[in-house]
Order: C-alpha cells, then sequence, then structure tokens
C-alpha cells in the first residue's frame, strides 16, 4: 500500500466525506473498506453485519426467516450497535459482540431472506443514517451508494469473477471446508436473490467507479480508492 502524507486541508475535507463500497459477494469489499477506512483515518461501517446480526438474533429467537410477516414483526427488538474502528471492527445485540456469530453458514443462508423484508431495511438503513452522520467513514454493502447514502461523494462498486470470489469466500469459512463449486453456487443465488428484490436491490450507481478484483491484489484495490478519494479533494501527490 501507498505511503502518503495527509496535509491538514486534507484531512478536513476527509471529515465530511462519505466513501460507498458496493459489490458483490466476495469481491473484497469487507477488507478494502477497512483497508481505504485505516488508510485515511476514517471511520468504518459494514452495513451486511447489521443484517446478519439481525438475521442471528431471528434463528436463535425461532423466528422463521423465510416468514416475511414475523421477521417484520419481530425486526425492531434488537438493539444493533456496529463498531467503527476499522482495525478491530466489532457488532454487538443487546451490548453483546456477536461478530464470530454472524459469520454461520446458518446466517449465511437466510441473511437474503431477512434483508428483502421492507420494515428490516427501512429500520436498518435508518441507523446506518444515523451511524454515518456528517461523514468521515467508508461504508460497504449492498445498496450503500443507490439508497443508504446516495449522495456520496465517492461510490465504488466492487466486482470479481465467480470462481475467484468463490476461493475467497472458502478461505474465510468458519464452520467448515466448504466444496468451492458449491460455495460458488451459493454466491450466484444469493447475487441473483438480492439484484432482484424489489427493496434495495443490488445494483451499481450510476455515478460508481466499477473496480474488477479478480486479478488485484488487496493493496491495489485499496491504493485504487485510496486514489480516487483523494483526487476528490484535492489531496493526490
Amino acid at each position: 500500500m501507498k505511503s502518503r502524507v495527509l496535509s491538514q486541508p486534507v484531512r478536513d475535507a476527509l471529515e465530511t466525506l462519505v466513501i460507498a463500497v458496493d459489490g458483490t459477494a466476495g469481491s473484497g469489499k469487507s477488507s478494502a473498506s477497512r483497508g481505504v477506512a485505516e488508510a485515511l483515518g476514517l471511520r468504518y461501517l459494514d452495513s451486511g453485519a447489521m443484517y446478519r446480526a439481525l438475521t442471528w438474533q431471528l434463528l436463535m429467537n425461532g423466528v422463521d426467516v423465510t416468514d416475511a410477516d414475523a421477521v417484520a414483526a419481530n425486526a425492531d427488538s434488537p438493539e444493533i450497535e456496529p463498531g467503527t474502528d476499522p482495525r478491530k471492527p466489532t457488532i454487538r445485540l443487546g451490548g453483546v459482540d456477536v461478530s464470530r456469530q454472524i459469520r454461520s453458514d446458518g446466517v449465511t443462508a437466510a441473511v437474503s431472506a431477512v434483508s428483502a423484508v421492507p420494515r428490516v431495511r427501512e429500520l436498518l438503513v435508518a441507523q446506518q443514517r444515523t451511524v454515518i452522520g456528517p461523514g468521515g467513514i467508508v461504508v460497504e454493502g449492498r445498496d450503500i451508494g443507490t439508497v443508504v447514502a446516495p449522495d456520496a461523494a465517492v461510490k465504488v462498486y466492487l466486482s470479481a469473477d465467480p470462481a475467484e470470489r468463490a476461493q475467497r469466500r472458502s478461505a474465510e469459512a468458519l464452520d467448515s471446508s466448504p466444496d468451492v463449486r458449491a460455495v460458488q453456487a451459493d454466491l450466484l443465488r444469493r447475487d441473483s436473490y438480492d439484484s432482484s428484490r424489489p427493496v434495495s436491490p443490488l445494483s451499481a450507481a450510476s455515478d460508481a467507479v466499477l473496480i474488477d478484483s479478480t486479478y488485484l491484489s488487496l493493496t491495489s484495490v485499496i491504493d485504487q480508492v485510496v486514489d480516487l478519494v483523494l483526487d476528490r479533494v484535492g489531496g493526490r501527490q
């Protein structure tokens, strides 16, 4: 990653900047967003972790996550608190850190159905906007540049070849050593589901910069996004 010295005027400009990073699952959104936030001294928000936390809570409470009415009726019960430190992001539910639990296979299988419920998106989008506040943050998800923060100064849409995404996601698995082909099929299923849902579908904002990370290192992706940001605030050297 490039070493950069940021002037005070650039730091001041960054304090009110919102950087939206959207994209497909396994394309490197989380790692790249954390890296950009750390490089620029900004806060970080993983919007997907909020949907996962709610999904985990619903599953623990025995709610049928395929029943949209049941999900909506229980959507506002837990208090979700996302941490914004890019070096150690956390997600707390009712005061308890559930960062590991929300990455389980069960949550992964259920989160698309839960996040498609309009009441869920209404509640969590409002919370995400509260966290974003005046700016100074990198936010990653599926609908940040299109719905959550459509006025974001910098918008990026990350993608990668499905086979490469499946390899990456398999390496991150906590519960097992999954078959890469099965993981790829699941990623494509989730992308199709999220792209076609009627509320806040996965899509690239019309003014987003598209980055294909298939053959790029994480460092290269971070550097590209940081350069975009510094170009916007006049701080590129």
